[in-house]
């Protein structure tokens, strides 16, 4: 678990750092600039839309008495995905876009699913049950 945050809180930085020069370098530092306020802009755009569209979605499955397991679960991805496209940098948008947009977000959120069951499986989760 350590890994992965020194990963995320070093390298990752980093990486964005130097595709932010690299790509400042070849069309401008203000275009450079005005496309990182174009992806947040579009990104938080295409965030509350999904957003709205999951929360409607849930909604009516807990209006019919159904568990909303796959709006949690894209409600999850929207979440992240939104927090990445307003980070700046380009890595993080690409991958916050796929978090946010319909087809790639499915794919995410089989891989959520089964990071769940083998959680589940191992025995590493526990559910507390309010009085």
């Amino acid at each position: 678990m350590y890994r992965i945050l020194i990963f995320i809180m070093i390298v990752i930085p980093a990486l964005e750092i130097w595709g932010l020069i690299t790509v400042g370098r070849v069309i401008g530092a203000w275009q450079t600039f005005g496309v990182l306020l174009l992806t947040g802009f579009i990104g938080a755009y295409l965030a509350r839309r999904e957003g709205k569209r999951v929360w409607a979605l849930a909604k009516l499955q807990m209006s019919q008495r159904q568990v909303p397991t796959q709006s949690i679960l894209d409600g999850i991805c929207i979440l992240a995905g939104g927090l990445l496209l307003l980070t700046p940098g380009f890595l993080t948008d690409l991958v916050g876009i796929l978090l946010v947009i319909p087809p790639s977000r499915a794919i995410f959120r089989l891989w959520l699913i089964v990071l769940i069951q083998k959680k589940f499986l191992r025995g590493g989760t526990r559910i507390f049950k309010g009085n």
